[in-house]
């Protein structure tokens, strides 16, 4: 291309003025850099802080994604730890009539101990506890609503507190939970 004069519009003095190239706003200006293009030192200053608070905001959210995943994995190990325990529950609790029946057989003599029907109660009994299901429900013990369903109250003589009288049904607990409660009759003091 040839060179062009620059013309000035009439009216004007007739002097040339440089023509500047347009200044890009996402670029610094040639003014703000040095000459030799070395920064100074509180140039460095100034950038360094804003690393450091950049590296310090990153950590933090570093820091805070750890902690969001140790919570979802601890959450999730609990959510199925109590999902098992209620499966297993739910898989004795449909069980305890069968054993509810051995109850009944032994209570008749039909269990007796050494008997075919006295070893398959002993070796149920025994898979049972190392499942972790325990029987409660005994005579003498104080009731507790907690453990405990009273299907009467019978007012008995030198009774003190309510204390089971009689076992209807045995009560079983897996853990802390209690998969069924004991059905009994309750020694209630007597009024006067």
């Amino acid at each position: 291309m040839a060179d062009q004069e620059h013309t000035t519009p009439e009216g004007q003095d007739g002097a040339e003025e440089p023509i500047v190239p347009p200044v890009d706003a996402g670029e610094p200006a040639q003014a703000d850099l040095p000459a030799d293009g070395v920064l100074s030192e509180e140039d460095l200053q100034i950038l360094d802080e804003a690393e450091r608070d950049l590296v310090a905001e990153m950590r933090e959210d570093m820091l805070r994604a750890q902690a969001e995943l140790v919570n979802f994995r601890n959450r999730v190990e609990r959510d199925r730890q109590v999902n098992r325990e209620a499966t297993i529950a739910e898989v004795l609790r449909a069980l305890l009539p069968a054993l509810d029946d051995l109850d009944r057989a032994e209570a008749h003599g039909d269990a007796a101990e050494g008997s075919p029907l006295g070893l398959i109660t002993t070796k149920l009994r025994t898979a049972f506890e190392r499942l972790g299901l325990t029987r409660f429900g005994e005579v003498g013990e104080v009731f507790d609503p907690a453990f405990h369903e009273a299907m009467f109250q019978q007012p008995t003589p030198g009774a003190e507190s309510e204390t089971i009288l009689d076992v209807i049904e045995r009560g079983y607990r897996f853990g802390d939970r209690v998969v069924r409660a004991a059905k009994v009759a309750v020694a209630v003091p007597e009024r006067d």
